[in-house]
């Protein structure tokens, strides 16, 4: 397959514009995504039912205000929101390096900065699947949402490699600045962008509660959206409850570095830049529906983990991390790209705060039991429980009209039957 940079986005500016943003900010989330919980770890002491509860802290808020926060993404532009929610990442981030600087560094404060970053993500998160086909036309979503997964799996690949070093020789809380100016970069980015999103219509319907249902029917009411969902979020709870105890496997376990775990992750996450590369080949072959339902698979390779104990845990480690990476990319490009085009636009940040709501909804209940599991029964026990977990989500697509699809259908195609 060669890999050649063609495509319509290229000549789009304001999509380059989001696009730099977006990539900047991919790449320096992940180091936070590392020097968190590695901060909480090996700086402040944290046990594993303690890291368990900074993995929920920082995803709470999408099953608490994720519908709330589709309806106001349909009623108000999206980009002011986004730009607002980065601003909120900013001051959140830094203050943890000031704390740092002031030794007054704790636990509680990784608690309340993992609520605030978890609000501002819920915020950013929904207009930002909401915003991409207000900014480019959906023929291009599939070439959009390629090149938006390329900028996650950049960050993925040198973000971690990136954070263990940072951290090893300045320290946790001076990575997590990183992030912070990163955060200000995509905000900036954000505001450069010359197109005039449109106000949304005024709703028909001034009942906040009643616009929340009609958001919420579109998913449970359409079997591809709620087979996607509850696919993805029983994924995400298996994959999550191994993930959230991972680090404390990583670095009590197996004794490696920071630095050492940056660059095993980096490694492992060049699994995503291939599964970006490939997802859209791949689904024209093998048809769009087998595509999502193969890739769904991805927490199984969590059985591996183990392993690692026995030898060459960075091997081990990579591999695991390559599988998960690739399969999680072929997927989420390709069940973003169908959700988005069969979906009105006027529905779009209800129909992505249900999904989320949903989906992550699932994330802070495995961080959870990962931590009152790694705690009680030990971290590599919670891990096999979390993979097979994670591996059982599949069902929900195989048995679905999901199957079926060879391509992404038309809008208002009828999808509850089976083809």
């Amino acid at each position: 397959m060669k890999l050649r940079f063609e495509g319509r986005l290229w000549r789009n500016t304001d999509f380059k514009r989001f696009w730099f943003g977006d990539t900047i900010g991919q790449f320096t989330a992940q180091i936070t995504g590392l020097a968190l919980p590695t901060l909480a770890i090996l700086t402040l002491g944290a046990n594993a039912f303690q890291v368990g509860l900074l993995g929920t802290l920082q995803l709470l808020a999408f099953p608490v205000l994720g519908m709330f926060v589709g309806v106001w993404a349909d009623r108000y532009r999206r980009r002011p929101i986004m730009i607002l929610s980065e601003l909120g990442q900013v001051i959140a981030l830094g203050s943890i390096t000031l704390a740092a600087i002031f030794t007054v560094l704790s636990l509680n404060l990784l608690f309340l900065v993992a609520v605030i970053t978890g609000i501002c993500t819920v915020f950013f998160d929904v207009c930002y699947q909401s915003y991409l086909p207000v900014l480019i036309d959906r023929e291009d979503l599939v070439e959009g949402n390629s090149k938006l997964q390329l900028s996650a799996s950049a960050g993925q690949v040198g973000g971690p490699a990136l954070a263990g070093f940072l951290i090893e020789f300045a320290g946790a809380a001076q990575a997590i600045f990183a992030d912070a100016v990163g955060s200000l970069s995509s905000a900036l980015a954000l505001l450069s962008i010359s197109k005039i999103e449109s106000k949304p219509s005024k709703s028909a319907d001034p009942d906040f509660f009643r616009e929340m249902r009609e958001g919420a029917q579109v998913v449970l009411g359409n079997r591809v959206l709620w087979s996607i969902a509850g696919c993805t979020a029983t994924g995400n709870l298996g994959s999550n409850l191994a993930g959230v105890v991972l680090l404390i496997f990583a670095y009590h376990n197996l004794r490696l570095s920071p630095g050492l775990v940056g660059v095993t992750f980096s490694i492992g996450s060049l699994g995503v830049l291939f599964g970006a590369w490939v997802a859209a080949p791949v689904a024209k072959k093998l048809g769009l529906g087998r595509t999502i339902v193969l890739s769904s698979a991805a927490p199984i390779a969590l059985l591996i983990v183990p392993l690692a104990g026995l030898g060459f845990p960075v091997i081990v480690l990579s591999c695991v991390q390559f599988i998960i990476g690739g399969l999680n990319a072929i997927y989420n490009i390709n069940q973003v790209s169908l959700r988005q085009a069969i979906t009105p636009d006027r529905l779009q940040g209800r129909m992505n705060a249900t999904m989320r709501t949903i989906v992550w909804g699932t994330i802070p209940v495995g961080s959870f039991l990962g931590g009152v599991l790694g705690q009680n029964i030990g971290v590599v026990t919670a891990i096999l429980v979390g993979g097979l977990i994670g591996t059982f989500g599949l069902l929900w697509v195989l048995l679905s009209p999901v199957l079926a699809l060879k391509v992404i259908p038309k809008q208002g195609e009828n999808l509850n039957s089976h083809h």
